[in-house]
């Protein structure tokens, strides 16, 4: 399964977009204003019936976003266009020491942008045309505009995320994240700041949803605020990407 987490990380001059959603046209139009047959463009669905998931302080919009032939042929890109990082980026620190991250991963966004979490700080690479393709249409489908990708590789059901929120200081206050699934359903499980633990506050019961292939989750505001999620393992599933012919 891949999982393209798509944020927008700050810059001095940027603000926050808040360009109403609309539909996708079946083709997109490159920066010289020709239409181009790519298969991302055609195959996108052009009208997504977004199911709207809400709580106490929870925000979120999720649809399938491509249809299955699109979603087929943008994991194979995938496989063969991307490149992990490895090493010293490949690693996080926890507790004094350095572990192997569970699953693969790679960022990719605007000049100088970077992520930094559990002590390890990963430099994005520059977008290359194919996820930049990607980006542009969730933007024009969304409305909202996105500089910044960290894409996550999990091979089979061991491959997991743990609980965290994405409450970085350099993200755009109030803006949107936008996760794209690819692959193996896997459940994404979001849990209260104040309902874990043994010290919790209250109890308010967990929000969980399996995440399709070709889907779109969209976190809004405050969710990452109140809101923890993970991608727990899922053992039994042996592999991480299935296609039918």
């Amino acid at each position: 399964m891949d999982k393209f987490v798509i944020r927008k990380r700050s810059h001095d001059d940027e603000g926050i977009d808040h360009k109403p959603k609309r539909k996708c046209s079946e083709t997109l139009k490159d920066e010289n204003g020709d239409k181009e047959d790519c298969a991302i463009s055609n195959f996108v669905v052009k009208s997504p019936a977004w199911r709207h998931l809400k709580g106490q302080n929870l925000n979120c919009d999720y649809c399938v976003f491509f249809s299955k032939s699109c979603a087929d042929e943008i994991f194979k890109e995938c496989e063969k266009l991307l490149t992990y990082n490895e090493g010293q980026l490949a690693k996080v620190n926890l507790f004094g020491k350095w572990h192997d991250i569970p699953r693969k991963q790679v960022a990719h966004g605007d000049e100088g942008l970077s992520y930094t979490f559990s002590n390890n700080t990963v430099p994005a690479r520059p977008w290359t045309p194919f996820l930049k393709k990607i980006k542009d249409t969730i933007s024009e489908v969304t409305g909202h505009e996105f500089n910044f990708v960290l894409i996550n590789r999990y091979k089979d059901g061991k491959d997991h995320m743990g609980e965290h929120r994405d409450d970085e200081k350099d993200l755009v206050q109030g803006h949107p994240i936008a996760s794209l699934s690819l692959g193996q359903p896997r459940d994404f499980i979001f849990k209260h700041a104040d309902s874990r633990g043994k010290n919790a506050k209250c109890n308010i019961d967990p929000v969980k949803i399996e995440l399709q292939h070709g889907s779109l989750l969209l976190m809004n505001h405050p969710t990452n605020t109140f809101w923890y999620h993970s991608l727990p393992q899922r053992k039994k599933l042996l592999n991480s990407w299935r296609c039918h012919p």
